[in-house]
């Protein structure tokens, strides 16, 4: 089976560019056509917020995506279809669902198959705990951990004990889309947790602009950005654009020129290579 993340990442000589988007915003029928605007933009690897009605660890940004979604219709079984669809003209930008257990949990037993089979390569449970991590089955899928700056030495192996794909580091304690940390606070953090893993190290909470895309380029193996996609989405849509996917890959552009251009060398230098 291809591994489609193991492979991005191989193929890479600099930094990745990860974007997120909540599945199903501003409705399912848009949903195909963002996605499919991330890749011509430059995105390398996409998140997918499934919807919930309660995204605790999302600030508002995300909390607005999640229910212009569910008010469109969007459901997690209607997200795999969407993503099957992608599937039919995009064979290998590497998909990943992030999101809650429950929408899991509701979904069934059957949700790694069902996940796999529609073409999805990982998944982020924002409120799942490794200890509890077992009992899901996951298919084919990649488990994506997350670490915070409060994962200490005693705890980082528990979070690190059965994560493939990538780790993702979020960079400031608290909601998505508030706050920026320092980017010498990412560089020692960074290079903690290379110590720890062979894994990619993905950053990301925060960042909002090409220049902080840049900054975080420099050390880590991937950059997040999320809240400021989903931001944008909220805008146009309010606006009624009638070209949501062109507004979102004008601006992932803007991202992936920022992180393609920031010193590729010392991210080399930086990750071992």
């Amino acid at each position: 089976m291809t591994d489609r993340i193991a492979d991005r990442f191989a193929s890479l000589d600099r930094s990745a560019l990860v974007t997120f988007v909540c599945g199903g915003d501003p409705n399912p029928e848009l949903t195909a056509p963002i996605l499919h605007a991330l890749v011509r933009g430059g995105a390398d690897l996409i998140e997918i917020g499934m919807p919930f009605t309660d995204p605790m660890a999302d600030g508002p940004a995300i909390q607005q995506g999640n229910i212009r979604a569910l008010e469109a219709g969007i459901s997690l079984k209607k997200l795999l279809e969407i993503v099957r669809d992608f599937r039919t003209q995009d064979s290998a930008t590497p998909l990943v669902l992030m999101g809650y257990l429950n929408p899991l949990l509701a979904h069934g037993a059957d949700f790694g198959r069902d996940a796999t089979a529609a073409g999805l390569d990982g998944l982020i449970i924002v409120d799942l705990p490794p200890e509890e991590a077992g009992e899901l089955e996951l298919g084919g899928l990649h488990l994506i951990r997350l670490a915070t700056p409060t994962t200490d030495d005693r705890r980082l192996p528990a979070v690190l004990d059965g994560a493939s794909g990538f780790l993702y580091y979020v960079a400031v304690a608290g909601i998505t889309g508030q706050n920026s940390a320092a980017a010498a606070d990412i560089e020692a953090a960074v290079r903690r947790l290379k110590a720890a893993t062979t894994l990619p190290v993905a950053v990301g909470f925060g960042v909002k602009t090409p220049a902080q895309a840049a900054d975080i380029a420099r050390h880590a193996d991937a950059v997040v950005v999320g809240s400021a996609i989903v931001d944008l989405i909220g805008n146009a849509h309010g606006r009624k654009s009638n070209d949501i996917p062109g507004e979102v890959e004008q601006f992932v552009s803007t991202l992936s020129q920022a992180v393609r251009t920031a010193r590729p060398e010392a991210v080399l230098t930086e990750i071992g290579a």
